[in-house]
């Protein structure tokens, strides 16, 4: 059984799907208006996480919807004409303002998806990646439908939801704890993303302004040209494509207000369903020096950035995973690269499966007797650490301690096939390993002498010697691993 702390509840519950074995999920994609940076790679590759947890762990079909938004404030700032963001991205401008919005986001959108897949987030894994500007007309039904409910109301060519009337009927901040002294009656928000403190009436349609992007909408027969509030984009399209409730929805936390909690008062007005999710799903942020990351702090980090400073982007996947999605992620260079050693320890382990196996009427290369391993056990205690609230942490504590404490290279055959199954089913989740035999690397002669060189220093206990020729090594592009009875260089990559 799988358990997760659902935001709703402020509680760490047991899962099930509302149909059958199908599990709809659907999360807040990027605003395509520049290259994500990695705290928001953060929160996709927590929604990744869970849906191969889903998958893998608890034996469901996932339908994973993660919508892009290709219209608000951001896109439209910088799509606009004159936009320095669009002359460093694009070139030359149109003069037709939706094409220039559709240009650029179509832009960032395809920046988004390589830097998906450079971080193995498969665009396989989702059922569709919906614009928000194909569902226009679906925003527009469901204005309507709040304003007939009560909701809502038409102020100046723009269209509002009426929180403190909702708030007579229903729950507003049930996600987020919310200062209701500061509710401030009657006051209007037309900005897209506002402070907590800003609890006040939201905008659902924006009237026309300038040269903006915008949309016919007829409402009853009054002409209200104009676009979509931000919140209104993701509670149509959840609706449209996955139908309501779904099972989970899933963001950074930073979401949960106004964002979220719009979300769900949007979808109880107007489509009248008690929940738009059972489950809310919402991940911890990532910080730089303690601090939120943030361009005005500089210490605004992209993939790109990070790959530049010789990180292997397995290796930044593995450490955000390796940390609890409901904890903070502490970025640090130092940080990934200390990560790193266990997900190559592990990686050590897979070649050592994959070596020739012995018989289990056979001698070991030391003369020892091949011995055995309980890999369902293991494999049951791995599912079990993953199923509860993705506890990736204590899933790797368990491999390591195993690692301890078991030689695989002294592991018969059937142990060591039985194994190689278990990290695949640990690989189908983490997505950081290959499984083959240990590729042949050709060690320079000198690094090789300066190895052995260092072994003699370390096993004379001469720490210091030891110390320095490991620098050097690590100098001429080579790692030294050592072991109990040897060492193995791997080079840097």
């Amino acid at each position: 059984m799988i358990r997760l702390f659902n935001t709703l509840t402020k509680s760490v519950d047991p899962f099930e799907p509302l149909n059958g074995n199908e599990v709809r999920m659907y999360s807040c994609g990027p605003t395509v208006y520049d290259v994500a940076h990695i705290g928001n790679m953060r929160s996709f590759l927590c929604n990744d996480l869970l849906q191969r947890v889903l998958r893998t762990v608890g034996g469901y079909d996932v339908r994973w919807v993660m919508n892009i938004t290709d219209i608000d404030d951001k896109t439209i700032r910088d799509s606009a004409i004159g936009s320095e963001k669009w002359v460093d991205a694009m070139g030359a401008q149109t003069d037709d303002a939706q094409r220039n919005l559709s240009l650029l986001t179509l832009y960032y959108e395809e920046q988004f998806f390589a830097d998906l897949a450079t971080l193995g987030i498969m665009r396989s894994s989702f059922a569709a990646n919906p614009r928000a500007t194909a569902f226009i007309p679906q925003m527009q039904a469901l204005i309507i439908d709040i304003l007939q409910a009560g909701y809502g109301y038409v102020r100046d060519g723009s269209v509002y939801f009426n929180v403190g009337e909702y708030r007579k009927q229903n729950s507003y901040g049930r996600l987020f704890h919310i200062d209701t002294e500061n509710f401030r009656e009657g006051v209007r928000i037309d900005a897209d993303e506002y402070d907590r403190e800003s609890v006040s009436d939201f905008v659902l349609w924006k009237g026309r302004k300038g040269a903006e992007p915008w949309w016919d909408f007829d409402m009853n027969g009054e002409s209200l040209p104009g676009r979509p509030g931000w919140h209104i984009e993701c509670s149509a399209m959840a609706h449209d494509m996955l139908g309501l409730p779904i099972d989970i929805h899933t963001g950074g936390v930073d979401l949960r207000f106004p964002h979220h909690e719009d979300e769900l008062a949007q979808c109880t007005a107007g489509y009248h369903v008690a929940e738009q999710s059972t489950f809310w799903v919402h991940n911890e942020f990532l910080e730089v020096d303690n601090r939120k990351m943030s361009k005005s702090l500089n210490n605004f980090y992209t993939l790109r950035d990070v790959i530049a400073k010789g990180i292997d982007p397995l290796d930044l996947r593995f450490a955000m995973l390796a940390t609890h999605y409901r904890s903070v992620y502490g970025f640090t260079i130092d940080g990934i690269e200390a990560l790193a050693r266990g997900r190559k320890r592990i990686q050590e382990a897979i070649y050592d499966l994959y070596a020739v196996p012995v018989s289990s009427d056979s001698k070991n290369v030391d003369n020892t007797e091949p011995t055995t391993f309980d890999s369902t056990s293991f494999a049951e205690t791995l599912k079990e650490r993953l199923a509860d609230d993705l506890h990736t942490p204590t899933a790797l504590a368990t491999v390591y301690s195993t690692l301890n404490a078991v030689d695989v290279k002294t592991l018969d055959a059937p142990s060591k096939e039985a194994l190689i199954e278990v990290f695949r089913m640990l690989n189908d989740v983490f997505a950081v390993w290959e499984f083959m035999p240990r590729p042949r690397i050709q060690v320079p002669d000198d690094v090789r002498a300066l190895a052995e060189a260092r072994w003699t220093a370390r096993s004379s206990r001469n720490w210091a010697e030891s110390d320095r020729l490991r620098e050097v090594i690590r100098e001429q592009g080579w790692t030294m691993l050592d072991g109990k009875e040897s060492y193995t260089l791997q080079p840097h990559e």
